[in-house]
C-alpha cells in the first residue's frame, strides 16, 4: 500500500520535516496542529486557550475538508496540553466539533512543552468510508 501526501493551503504549512496529513489506504493520519492562522502564519494565542483551541480545530477541519472528510470520519484523536488545568476549557470547545454518537477515541496528555510554546496541540486519525 502506497502512502499519499495531503496538503492544503487552508491549513498551516508544516514547520518541520513532516506533512500536514498522510493517506495510508483509507486511513488519514493528520499531524499535530497548533494555533497558527494559515492566512497570516501567525500564532493565535493572545486571547486565551479557547481561541487557541478553536484555531487548532479549524486547522484540523480544513485538512479533513481537503480530504473530503468531516469530523464524523475521525476515529482517534490525541490532545497534548501544556497545563492539565486547561483540560475542561479545551474539552468543552473540542466537544462542540463532534456529535456524541460519532465522537472518536481519544487521549489527553500533559506535556512539559509544545512547539512555539503553545498551550495545545491536537492530532487525528480519520477513516474514509469504503
Amino acid at each position: 500500500m502506497a502512502k499519499k501526501i495531503l496538503f492544503t493551503e487552508n491549513a498551516p504549512a508544516p514547520i518541520g520535516p513532516y506533512n500536514q496529513a498522510v493517506w495510508a489506504g483509507n486511513l488519514l493520519f493528520i499531524s499535530g496542529q497548533i494555533a497558527i492562522n494559515p492566512e497570516t502564519g501567525e500564532l493565535v494565542t493572545e486571547d486565551g486557550i479557547e481561541e487557541e483551541t478553536r484555531q487548532v480545530m479549524e486547522n484540523l477541519r480544513a485538512i479533513l475538508a481537503a480530504a473530503g472528510l468531516t469530523f464524523a470520519n475521525v476515529v482517534k484523536t490525541s490532545i497534548f496540553l501544556e497545563d492539565m488545568d486547561n483540560f475542561n476549557r479545551v474539552n468543552e470547545l473540542y466537544g462542540q466539533y463532534f456529535d456524541d454518537t460519532t465522537a472518536p477515541a481519544r487521549e489527553t496528555i500533559e506535556v512539559s512543552a509544545l512547539p512555539k510554546d503553545v498551550n495545545v496541540e491536537i492530532s487525528m486519525i480519520a477513516v474514509k468510508d469504503s
